[in-house]
C-alpha cells in the first residue's frame, strides 16, 4: 500500500468522477493538482491548477484527429477544445490512468472522458476504467479491454477523471480503490 501523503492525483476538479476522486483522495493526504483554465466551472478548489492559453496550447489537440480516432464528431467551440486539452495535462502527468465512464461497442470511452482514455492509450500508460454500464473496472491491454477484480494504485502519481454523472456503484468502485491502495491516515 502506498503513502497517500507521498502521493499525487492529476485531475479536473470537475462535477462527478473528478470531485469525487478529489474527494477520496484529501481524505487519504493526497496532494491534488486539478488542471482548470479560465472560464471553466470546477467543484473542488484544492490543489487548483489554472492553465493559462499559452500552456493548454502546448497539448493541443486536431478535433478531426479525436473526432475520426473516437468514432464520432465533437463540438469546433473553443471550450470544447480548451476541456481537451487540460484532458491531456491531467492523463500526461499521471504515471497510471484511473477513469469512471461508459465503455462503448468499437472500445471507445464515451464523452470527453474518452479523450482521456484514448490519450492514455497513445501515450501508453496503465489505463483502469470503471465502466458504469457493467458497474466493474477493465483494464486496457494490448489484446483490448480485460475485466479487472480490484485494480490498485501503485504509482504516486496518477489520474482520476471521469463522467459528470456517477452512480452510487462508481462511488462505492472508487472507494474501494482508495481503500485498496492507500495506508489509513
Amino acid at each position: 500500500m502506498l503513502d497517500g501523503r507521498e502521493c499525487t492525483l492529476y485531475s479536473g476538479a470537475a462535477e462527478g468522477a473528478e470531485s469525487e476522486f478529489g474527494r477520496l483522495a484529501e481524505a487519504c493526504g493526497i496532494a491534488e493538482v486539478n488542471y482548470t483554465f479560465a472560464g471553466h466551472r470546477i467543484h473542488r478548489t484544492r490543489g487548483v491548477r489554472v492553465l493559462t492559453d499559452e500552456e493548454l496550447a502546448l497539448k493541443d489537440v486536431s478535433l478531426t484527429y479525436v473526432s475520426r480516432l473516437m468514432n464520432r464528431v465533437y463540438s469546433r467551440a473553443p471550450m470544447f477544445r480548451k476541456i481537451l486539452q487540460s484532458i491531456c495535462w491531467q492523463v500526461a502527468s499521471g504515471r497510471e490512468i484511473f477513469v469512471v465512464g461508459n465503455i462503448q461497442e468499437d472500445g471507445t470511452v464515451r464523452g470527453g472522458t474518452g479523450w482521456g482514455a484514448e490519450y492514455a492509450k497513445i501515450r501508453n500508460k496503465p489505463l483502469y476504467v470503471f465502466d458504469q454500464n457493467e458497474d466493474r473496472w477493465f483494464v486496457w491491454t494490448d489484446a483490448g479491454w480485460r475485466p479487472e477484480t480490484a485494480p490498485v494504485v501503485t504509482r504516486r502519481h496518477f489520474t482520476g477523471t471521469g463522467a459528470s454523472d456517477i452512480g452510487e456503484a462508481a462511488r462505492s468502485a472508487l472507494a474501494g480503490l482508495f481503500e485498496r491502495s492507500f495506508k489509513p491516515l
